[in-house]
């Protein structure tokens, strides 16, 4: 199952399937010619990739026993702190299900020293990457802040450690319960968001600690109170059961000073006790069938398999991987390519400490028979566990594990880079270099061992579970730990799991124990941070005419390039809405020279990848490579680029995904109101006025022809509509020659370049809200939008950092409103769209039911307030404008940071200092200015609201707004 860690993250800022053949799949006169690809030098051998990876780190240990971990990289002025405690949702005592993740958020609300919300500290000291994540074997929290900030993050995170209990009130807990619940509700409310209670049901026996989720049960929610809180923290966060990576700009002297001086006077906790968990195998296979609001079923087949610390595991990831993984998978070629009964397909290992979970999910194309594409699932995978993987399959399998840990540790921080790599294999496996044992295995690994670990493990008793279209159960949400007991009584939990008792549940809750007296600490101020210092950006030109950008960035040994049209969304076919993003999908599925698998296979062979996908303004075709394999990854993307075959055949599989995409939209409570709003603002005819998910219409894409698509290509994707961007481990004397090659004999087709035409159409459009029934839904999406009197050309900076006051930052108006007072919303916020023309304001809120029609209205008050009485204060403007300067030498920490900046500049047409320019814009900003900025902008009377939820129980609150509300439908 894919299984996320609940996390204490803001909301994204950047509101961003088959029985027969056709007539054309069948006859072989359509079918791409598959000549000879061109030779290309031989892939760098996994052995070698591996002996690239190495993170230097030193270890020390406080008294109290605080293990520290440090690793110095001084590529830029920042530091990755990373806090783990090996405590999970696994530590769990019966009815305390949830409990772990609960009191993870009360983290983040104040310790003695520094009472508050700590998200606000973060950003005022610029910190990027933050965040806090709860799983069942470990409770992490982090972030990335400039150098001289070091000493407030160790503070505030060491006040937390040691000083908590004295902060933590009952108003908090019952805030952040609440915003726990929303939280639980908004992944319910999702397509197959019922599927983990299932899965872990199903497969764990009874008492098992992993058998609950994470997030837990509304009644064990609810009854949690403030001694639970007092005893979990005495229980788990001592140092002696934490593990601290600092990474970055910083030595292990450094470090031993500044950690003994944060954490060496908090005394030791108890000694940790940990919780054993067995590797149960089912006695015998389970069926089990579910119903959702979904548009495609979606076949699961899952067993139990070793923890991280099993030397079978890294075979078994592998195994999983050539059968689900590559996209030249043994179910890809067979399902997708060749039979055509399913849309995707998946393979994979979701690893934890004492186990883990192997999963394998068919997504059946339909029209096509669920039960006989599941008989030739379960055919396919006895075949394969007979017979085994290929050694070019393992060998492409393993060079995708190195390229993408080489990729990942370009960061020193954040959810996947250095630090969260070290603490990891220090707190399950005692050892921050297991990361380096285990890339060994990986490339020593052969189609033996690969074979023996998979039938050894896959041939055992399995769940087949299978999520249908129709209406959840009872006994689905029950599962889910939602269901309540004849006459009222309090909810039960997810499972029925019983491990030891905390207390006696059945007994009343004891008092709260009175918290020691506060330990005055004072907080350290913040040392001289240097402004951003951007890289050089370097500009050439090919033969042919196209330009070349490049900022040059050798952390690790890759390069990361993105060839950008002048085309996007906005260039699509307002006849057959869904042309671009067709066009687009079926670059990599065949060339004249190459077909659909021999791309795949030999991305997988160079530890290459590459994507195209279309923003609203640009299509971007993107290369990750490694830099001993640039050249021959270069003629790769060159050859999809330039040569789309659009076989007929491949035409009509891509097209059964994307039709299926727009119906899984269509279920999706997010993506189903960013389909309805953008007509409501921009009118049918502007290029913006189409879904922002960019994949048209199904009517739209029913209708594509194969010449629409060439067309499309040739009017768009050429070589005077585009600019190559490049970022990494390379140079302009080194990159030239590899791109003149591959692109420098590209010449414009005859046809006329394409033209985008921007204008509004001086419609009135008056404010209401538009509600669109989901039934059963446990929470509402609040999708509302209007237009500013701003394009992206305009480089509105100031308008921008009003809006983090105003609901771009989780220190913001109304992320403090609805989720930190209220507690009626996981996330809510507003967002400013990156386009190049008319910018709209987009408010976003997903909230509980019975709170649909007064968060509109709470919203509706705080943006008329803030745009009238109630302005940006000298203290908002003071913590955003530092939040701003300090983050910026974080967020440009990878080259895909820098080639996202790069390309966002020539986007708008912004000078290549822009960021360099930006602390001194924003020093001379006023509380004044972002007023200004934003009440010139901003009409909230004009806002156009889409909800998205269950009407029966949402129509009666929407009508006591005070807007007109009116039924709103998706049939296209």
């Amino acid at each position: 199952m894919t299984l996320s860690p609940l996390i204490l993250s803001r909301m994204s800022r950047r509101l961003s399937l088959m029985l027969g053949l056709s007539a054309l799949a069948l006859s072989p006169a359509f079918a791409p010619m598959a000549q000879a690809a061109p030779a290309t030098a031989a892939p760098a051998p996994v052995a070698s990739l591996v002996s690239q990876v190495d993170i230097p780190y030193e270890e020390f240990r406080l008294a109290n026993g605080l293990r520290v971990i440090v690793h110095t990289d001084r590529k830029a002025p920042v530091v990755g702190v990373s806090i783990w405690y090996h405590v999970g949702s696994r530590f769990e005592p019966a009815g305390k299900t949830g409990f772990a993740h609960l009191f993870e958020h009360l983290m983040f609300y104040g310790s003695e020293n520094a009472d508050g919300p700590f998200f606000g500290r973060l950003e005022d000291i610029g910190a990027t990457d933050w965040n806090g994540t709860t799983w069942f074997d470990r409770t992490n929290y982090f972030e990335t802040v400039p150098t001289g900030a070091l000493d407030r993050a160790l503070f505030l995170e060491s006040d937390r450690m040691g000083h908590l209990l004295g902060a933590v009130t009952q108003v908090k807990l019952d805030t952040q319960r609440g915003v726990v619940q929303n939280e639980k509700r908004m992944g319910e409310n999702e397509p197959y968001g019922l599927v983990e209670y299932a899965q872990l049901d199903a497969l764990l026996p009874e008492g098992h600690p992993y058998r609950h989720s994470t997030i837990g049960s509304m009644a064990d929610l609810n009854a949690a109170s403030l001694a639970d809180v007092q005893m979990w923290f005495k229980t788990h966060y001592g140092p002696n059961n934490a593990v601290l990576v600092l990474a970055g700009d910083i030595d292990v002297a450094t470090a031993k000073a500044k950690v003994e001086k944060w954490f060496g006077n908090i005394p030791s906790g108890p000694a940790p006790k940990d919780v054993d968990a067995t590797v149960p195998t089912l006695s015998g296979d389970v069926e089990k069938v579910m119903h959702d609001n979904v548009a495609a079923t979606r076949l699961y087949r899952n067993w139990i398999v070793p923890g991280v610390n099993s030397d079978e595991l890294q075979q078994l990831d592998l195994a999983m991987t050539v059968f689900g993984g590559l996209k030249s998978s043994r179910l890809d070629n067979v399902l997708v390519r060749d039979e055509k009964v399913a849309v995707a397909v998946k393979a994979s290992i979701q690893p934890f400490e004492k186990l883990s979970i192997a999963e394998i999910t068919v997504d059946v194309k339909p029209g096509a028979d669920p039960v006989a594409v599941g008989k030739r699932l379960d055919q396919l995978l006895a075949d394969y566990l007979a017979k085994g993987p290929s050694a070019d399959e393992v060998m492409r399998a393993a060079t995708g594990q190195a390229a993408g840990t080489i990729g990942g540790l370009e960061k020193v921080g954040g959810f996947s880079g250095k630090a969260v790599t070290l603490a990891e294999g220090a707190v399950y496996s005692d050892d921050p270099g297991k990361y380096k044992k285990d890339l060994a295995v990986y490339a020593a690994a052969t189609p033996q061992s690969v074979s023996a670990a998979a039938r050894k493990w896959l041939g055992r008793p399995v769940l087949r579970l299978t999520v249908a279209p129709g209406e959840r159960s009872a006994a689905d949400n029950a599962l889910a730990g939602n269901a309540k007991e004849e006459g009222g009584a309090k909810e039960e939990g997810g499972a029925g799991h019983k491990p030891a008792y905390f207390r006696d549940p059945a007994k009343a809750a004891p008092a709260a124990a009175t918290p020691p007296a506060p330990t005055k600490i004072a907080e350290p101020p913040i040392e001289p941070v240097k402004d951003l210092d951007f890289p050089d950006i370097e500009r050439a030109k090919l033969k042919n005419g196209m330009n070349v950008v490049l900022a040059h960035r050798s952390t690790v040994p890759t390069v990361r390039v993105s060839v950008a049209f002048d085309a996007g969304n906005a260039a699509d076919d307002k006849a057959k809405p869904g042309t671009a993003g067709l066009a687009v999908a079926l670059l990599d599925e065949g060339t004249k020279t190459r077909t659909s698998v021999q791309i795949a296979e030999e991305q997988e062979r160079l530890g290459a990848s590459i994507s195209a996908a279309n923003s609203m303004d640009r299509t971007n075709v993107g290369l990750f490579a490694l830099k001993p394999n640039l050249d021959a990854s270069l003629g790769l993307l060159a050859d999809v680029i330039r040569n789309p075959a659009f076989a007929p055949a491949e035409v009509e599989r891509l097209r059964g995904q994307v039709l299926t995409r727009i119906q899984a939209e269509k279920t999706t409570p997010m993506a189903i109101a960013q389909r309805m709003l953008p007509p409501l603002i921009y009118g049918q005819a502007h290029p913006y006025g189409i879904p922002f998910t960019g994949s048209g219409t199904e009517t739209g894409v029913k209708a594509v022809t194969r010449a629409d698509l060439t067309a499309f290509h040739d009017t768009w994707m050429r070589p005077d509509n585009a600019t190559i961007f490049v970022a990494g481990d390379t140079s302009m004397a080194e990159l030239m020659p590899m791109l003149e090659k591959q692109f420098g004999g590209w010449k414009a087709p005859k046809a006329a370049k394409g033209v985008k035409t921007f204008r509004m159409d001086r419609m009135m459009r008056p404010a209401k809200i538009v509600l669109i029934d989901k039934p059963q839904s446990p929470q509402s999406m609040i999708l509302a939008g209007l237009l500013t009197n701003k394009a992206g050309t305009d480089n509105p900076v100031t308008l921008q950092t009003a809006n983090e006051v105003l609901g771009g930052a989780t220190s913001s108006r109304l992320w403090m409103d609805l989720r930190e007072t209220k507690g009626w919303a996981y996330g809510v916020g507003t967002a400013l769209s990156g386009v190049r023309e008319t910018i709209p304001l987009l408010v976003y809120a997903p909230v509980q039911t019975d709170k649909t029609g007064e968060s509109i209205q709470a919203i509706r008050k705080d943006m008329s307030e803030f745009l009238t009485t109630k302005g940006v204060t000298e203290t908002e403007r003071n913590q955003t404008i530092n939040s701003q300067i300090l983050s910026l030498p974080g967020s440009f920490e990878t080259s895909s940071d820098l080639l996202g900046a790069m390309m966002r500049n020539a986007l708008i047409g912004r000078a290549d200092d822009y960021y360099e320019t930006l602390p001194k814009t924003y020093r001379a900003m006023t509380p004044a200015d972002m007023d200004k900025a934003a009440r010139e902008a901003i009409n909230p009377d004009r806002l156009i609201w889409v909800v998205v939820g269950d009407a029966k129980l949402v129509r009666p609150q929407l009508d006591a707004v005070g807007l007109p509300v009116e039924m709103g439908t998706l049939a296209d």
